[in-house]
């Protein structure tokens, strides 16, 4: 029979196992309230996602807009999660999704070398994997392999660039691109790969540069939400029907005819 201290008194043994219990329960509950929180990461890269305070970061979905951003929020309204959005360097995000349990980033290009690293939601939207010249440029390209005789500024981790390493290609990689169309007009580079919608976006804003020459466009990927394999497939197709439900009401060609206008 279990010793007491006194009539309807907890012994000290029993004082003791309650605390500890409500400890247990206490260092257990941010654990589980963490794992029920999407953790959503993004880069600069507009137009798709671009920061609404100029910087290059940001710490929350209120600071980020753009196409691919826009889509995502849509899809989370239809979704029973609550989620943090960040904005960060696109390597160092694609470093810290990559085996944490709900954890995810977009826009990703979905290639065969990436199939097996992600779960993926999408799509999205297209990149056109486009070559830009400098404005005064006489370059012209009739195939990708006419390229190699030229520089090429590009960017670590951006899937174009990796693949032209990947092929041989002369390839300036920097931790993001947003110098590139500086490179191009100081000869530091000969063309810069990136989407066709980006480059002459980024050139005239950054650096108030215009008419750059889109001299070969060589391959289009389709853009999705790349989720972390540690992530739960339940979730992962939670938030495709929620996309798609999004898709079908029409609210994504909403925000694609939004950013055309």
């Amino acid at each position: 029979m279990p010793a007491r201290s006194g009539s309807g008194i907890p012994s000290p043994l029993t004082l003791i196992r309650r605390v500890a219990q409500g400890l247990l329960l206490l260092a257990l509950m941010p654990t589980a309230l963490a794992d029920d929180k999407l953790y959503i990461y993004t880069e600069n890269y507009p137009p798709y996602n671009a920061s609404t305070t100029g910087q290059g970061f940001a710490h929350n979905a209120g600071d980020i807009s753009g196409i691919c951003t826009d889509m995502v929020k849509e899809m989370m309204k239809r979704v029973d999660y609550e989620y943090v959005m960040k904005m960060r360097d696109w390597s160092l995000a694609y470093d810290r999704v990559q085996g944490r349990e709900n954890h995810a980033l977009f826009c990703t290009a979905r290639t065969d070398e990436r199939e097996g690293q992600f779960q993926w939601v999408g799509p999205l939207a297209p990149i056109k994997w486009t070559l830009f010249a400098a404005p005064d440029s006489d370059i012209a390209l009739d195939t990708l392999d006419d390229a190699k005789q030229y520089k090429i500024a590009g960017y670590k981790g951006d899937v174009m660039s990796d693949y032209l390493v990947g092929e041989g290609f002369d390839v300036i990689m920097n931790v993001s691109g947003e110098q590139n169309p500086r490179r191009l007009t100081l000869g530091q580079a000969d063309l810069w790969v990136t989407d066709g919608l980006v480059g002459p976006l980024v050139a005239e804003e950054e650096h108030g540069i215009t008419g750059l020459k889109p001299v070969l466009v060589f391959r289009e990927t389709p853009m999705y939400l790349a989720v972390s394999n540690q992530t739960d497939s339940g979730i992962v197709e939670d938030l495709q029907r929620g996309l798609d439900e999004a898709r079908k009401s029409g609210a994504l060609d909403d925000i694609v005819s939004r950013y055309q206008r």
